[in-house]
This record gives C-alpha cells, structure tokens and sequence, in this order.
C-alpha cells in the first residue's frame, strides 16, 4: 500500500483510501464500497506459454476474455496465475490485488471499458482496503495498454 502511494503522491494524483471489512470477490467490494460493480478495476494475473506473466485489467462486472488477451499479448497459450505466483509476483493474495502492474513490473493489458467511468474503485493490496480515483489518472501512473480484452 505505501508503494501505492508514494507513486500517486509523487505523481501530484488525487485518491480516497477506504477501510472496511474484507472482501474477496468484486460483487462483496461494489456492496461495501457502496459502488457500482461496472465502477470496480479487478486486476488478474496470467502465466504465458513462455512462461512469462502479465496483468489483465477489466470492470467489476466483465470477464476477461483470455484468447483476446492472447491474442494481444502476442502468445498462443495463457491461463490464470497460480495464487502462490501471484503472490510472489505482486505481494497481493488472490481477490485483494491492485491495478498497479507497473510496480511489479508487469505489463499491464487494460480493457477499454474501464475509461467509461470517470472514478474507479480497487482494492490496494489488501482485503480490506480500497481505493478510489480518476480513471483517466490511474492510466496516467500504470501506463497499460488500453485494448478490448472483455468477454461478450
């Protein structure tokens, strides 16, 4: 969380955290948050055929579609992380990771939905803590490339 941020206070960005009681999955986030599902960034990590990882970003209430991902990404084969190698990549247990692939030196695939809000809310790294922000800044500090990765 202070890597969080220490890049969003360098960066001059403008965010809310919130404290509540811990939730894993994006429906329990949107309800304690008092948010819509579609304004939640759910954040996964995926192993490539070649053994590389990446980060897929999409709204609270998409899926990621993994073969249009593949497809960006440039690889034929691509599953979720296991929760041990997300964990060792991102520090983050699986349901509490934060959109900041940058800071683990992922590259980060962000679906083009996202920008459709203009505040966004994730969770930080931890189960009980949340964040909110402007869309346009969280791709101003993360850098990902926007593409559609959603499931129809």
């Amino acid at each position: 969380m202070q890597m969080i941020k220490r890049l969003l206070d360098d960066n001059g960005m403008e965010y809310e955290l919130f404290e509540h009681e811990p939730v894993y999955t994006s429906e329990q986030a949107a309800k304690v948050r008092g948010t819509d599902l579609k304004g939640g960034v759910k954040a996964l990590v995926f192993k490539t055929g070649e053994g590389k990882f990446v980060m897929g970003l999409v709204t609270g209430d998409k899926r990621i579609d993994d073969k249009k991902l593949a497809k960006v990404v440039g690889t034929k084969k691509l599953n979720l992380a296991r929760p041990e190698e997300v964990f060792k990549i991102t520090g983050c247990e699986i349901g509490s990771v934060h959109p900041f692939g940058n800071l683990s030196r992922l590259p980060t695939y962000m679906d083009k939905s996202i920008l459709e809000n203009e505040k966004v809310n994730f969770n930080i790294g931890l189960h009980h803590m949340s964040m909110q922000m402007a869309a346009k800044d969280l791709v101003k500090v993360i850098k990902p490339e926007i593409c559609d990765i959603s499931a129809s």
